[in-house]
């Protein structure tokens, strides 16, 4: 029986198979076992690959074309990110390429179709938060009372996406904090205040002190936010924050408050970067009082 996640064209090749495969395939077949059969046929399959048709892939698959961005300037703003974040709590992660299967859809809507799965039981990176998240969950349960992450990572998603020159592939520096609720909003304004002072300190120092501003969007208790608010304000009195109640990217995905880092163009405004509060850790380690922010940048697309 077809669930909701099926395609016509998946259910066509179930169709084709002997009745019962479906079945032991999804789940009789052990994590270990499964992993054996799609390695043996991927081994088949790349035994069978002839030269021209690995060229032939080279040339039209998208996953695989390299990205047109000059990588000298890229590495220059990678290295002038990671030099602002010494002076910063955050300690920085060198991710593997691959991180276990279910890493972002297990505790957020995302759906596996976006992500490049592998046959070992691992997706090739999409999101360096979500893995760092694995990572902050497994020092709090350690003991460490707060946890501050970061990490530059190219990433691989398998959407298709509409911007023109848009690639499969493309860099993100993440960050990633998680601490338990003290109270009040206090823990949300600390983690805030922190994410958003490393950010106006990088823009400032690459894009100039006119650089941009941070659109803000409260979701859930509005008391509680403008309290948030109000905190946020008051530790970062030069922010460059404007409210940005209309959005709707985003919403469910994100709990508590939203932002977006909106960088100047010439002709208008470039969206650079996006963060806020999600209930990842809190799931990873059950405790409902966990507070975990994330958010990140996109250097190609800085306008500088």
């Amino acid at each position: 029986m077809a669930t909701p996640r099926s395609s016509a064209v998946t259910e066509r090749v179930w169709s084709r198979l002997p009745e019962g495969c479906r079945e032991v395939l999804e789940t009789e077949l052990s994590p270990t076992d499964l992993q054996s059969l799609m390695l043996s046929l991927a081994q088949t399959r790349a035994r069978r690959t002839r030269p021209a048709e690995a060229l032939r892939r080279w040339k039209s698959d998208r996953f695989v074309r390299p990205a047109t961005i000059d990588p000298g300037r890229l590495s220059e703003v990678e290295n002038r990110l990671w030099r602002r974040l010494r002076d910063t709590p955050f300690d920085g992660l060198a991710l593997s390429p691959v991180t276990p299967l279910g890493t972002c859809a297990s505790v957020g809507p995302v759906h596996q179709n976006r992500i490049v799965s592998t046959v070992r039981s691992s997706e090739v990176v999409s999101d360096p938060c979500n893995v760092l998240a694995l990572e902050a969950a497994l020092r709090r349960r350690a003991g460490v009372d707060q946890v501050h992450l970061a990490s530059c990572h190219r990433v691989l998603r398998a959407q298709r996406f509409v911007e023109s020159g848009a690639f499969a592939h493309f860099v993100i520096f993440a960050l990633v904090s998680t601490a338990r609720d003290s109270g009040s909003a206090r823990t949300e304004a600390q983690l805030l205040i922190m994410h958003l002072r490393f950010w106006q300190q990088v823009l400032d120092e690459l894009l100039g002190p006119a650089w941009g501003r941070f659109a803000y969007t409260l979701i859930g208790n509005q008391s509680r936010g403008h309290r948030l608010t109000d905190m946020i304000q008051s530790g970062l009195p030069d922010a460059p924050l404007t409210e940005y109640p209309e959005r709707t990217q985003g919403i469910g995905y994100y709990d508590t408050a939203a932002f977006k880092i909106m960088a100047k163009s010439e002709a208008d405004e470039l969206e650079i970067g996006d963060g806020g509060f999600v209930g990842w850790t809190a799931e990873l380690i059950s405790d409902a009082k966990e507070r975990c922010l994330i958010s990140c940048v996109a250097p190609k697309r800085s306008p500088a």
